[in-house]
């Protein structure tokens, strides 16, 4: 632990010693460069104070979102403008090198001086995700996007062609500030008219508490004809947390699954039901929480016992690598799958319809929105609320719409 405290401190000093390089370069007023070292120090001893009081029986707080929400709005800029200013100093060691060895020229300093110009396109640079995260933390986090997606199958049922179902995931109350955005984003759900709504998990980050300032402002989403359905996610379990015994994590666990219930959902756990319209019907199945080097409460066939490969199935499951270890290729042939889990992690690059790219594509194979693996579909919803990082930049908070249509996708 303390090695290891010692590498991230010997790290970012690095990090604020080039960064330090670039205001230097440019800015010669003597006071405003003491004030800004002064700054980042004390900057820097809050955020190692902060880390190194993190409390494992409490876990997340309004103070340690505003202390990573700091630490990345500080650190990434200046990693940025580290890297570029490294990466002067390999060129100005590797032209010193090449004038002292090669031309023999002893007579000039072997480190030429730094060039303004490459300190202005660095600062310039890191001013993007300094302004980016600062939008993630005041209107980003609350930004929600209401995402319809069609999805077609040869085998659905004739009766549910056109069929709506509003998925919401991710919702982490615990990290909520703001009232009138999340009254604004249920209001949202309910103009969607979908004939099911879906809630994929986490419905808080770890204590079921969490969940009771918000409990009547979820009672507002509306009665949906087929139905409103939730399965468990990793946070509803208490993992993340040192409890003071077995028996407080189990009440805890206990009140979680109960919260759906407060606010109007039917929790499915490891089960399915069948969803009658006229004289067709599909299996909704609903499994606990399982996921790759995550909590692993989910029994696929325990929830799909007696189903058929034949049934149309639309499945709940909170964690997409489950799909990918389990359900794409599974024998029962489950149609559609909807998940959360990633937030797409609450930071990338996404255009619609064109291009895509987060750091969360690097741990999952899917993770936001439709993908497909001979003729069976995943979901990932990019969720609800937000979690560690109190902001969100590129990848929105997003309520999605499904229709289910009869027949072969044309696209």
């Amino acid at each position: 632990m303390i090695l290891r405290l010692l590498f991230i401190v010997a790290l970012l000093l690095f990090i604020e010693f080039y960064a330090f390089q670039a205001i230097k370069s440019l800015i010669k007023i003597k006071w405003i460069l003491i004030s800004y070292q002064i700054i980042s120090l004390l900057i820097f001893v809050f955020l190692i104070y902060s880390f190194t009081k993190f409390d494992r029986s409490v876990g997340q707080t309004r103070q340690t979102l505003f202390t990573m929400g700091l630490f990345l709005l500080i650190f990434i800029p200046k990693i940025v403008l580290s890297l570029f200013m490294f990466g002067e100093d390999i060129f100005r060691v590797g032209s010193g090198s090449a004038n002292y060895f090669i031309n023999n020229s002893s007579n000039t300093a072997f480190l030429a001086s730094r060039r303004k110009f490459v300190s202005q396109v660095g600062l310039g640079l890191a001013a993007v995700p300094f302004l980016s995260l600062i939008y993630g933390m005041t209107v980003g986090k609350y930004n929600y996007k209401v995402i319809k997606q069609n999805i077609f199958f040869p085998d659905l049922p004739d009766a549910f062609d056109g069929f709506t179902i509003t998925q919401i995931s991710d919702v982490h109350s615990g990290s909520f500030d703001n009232p009138e955005k999340i009254n604004y984003a249920i209001d949202l759900v309910n103009e969607q008219n979908s004939d099911m709504i879906l809630f994929t998990g986490d419905i808080v980050n770890t204590f079921a508490t969490e969940m009771h300032p918000w409990i009547d402002v979820f009672n507002k989403i509306k009665p949906h004809k087929y139905g409103k359905y939730s399965v468990l996610g990793n946070h509803d379990y208490g993992e993340y947390l040192d409890w003071p015994s077995a028996e407080a994590k189990e009440e805890n666990f206990v009140a979680i699954k109960k919260l759906y219930g407060q606010i109007g959902f039917d929790l499915l756990l490891n089960e399915h039901k069948f969803i009658h319209k006229g004289e067709d019907k599909f299996a909704l199945v609903g499994v606990e929480n399982w996921g790759h080097n995550f909590k692993q409460a989910g029994d696929l066939n325990k929830a799909s016992e007696n189903l058929t490969k034949e049934d149309f199935k639309v499945l709940m499951s909170h964690d997409p690598s489950h799909w990918e270890y389990e359900i794409k290729n599974h024998e029962k042939h489950f149609q559609l799958t909807l998940s959360g889990h990633t937030h797409g992690m609450q930071f990338g690059i996404e255009i619609p319809g064109w291009f895509k790219w987060s750091l969360a594509q690097y741990v999952y194979k899917q993770w936001a929105g439709l993908y497909e693996n001979v003729g069976r579909y995943i979901y990932v919803n990019r969720g609800f609320g937000f979690h560690a990082y109190p902001g969100r930049v590129g990848i929105m908070p997003e309520i999605t719409v499904i229709r289910l249509k009869k027949g072969q996708n044309v696209a």
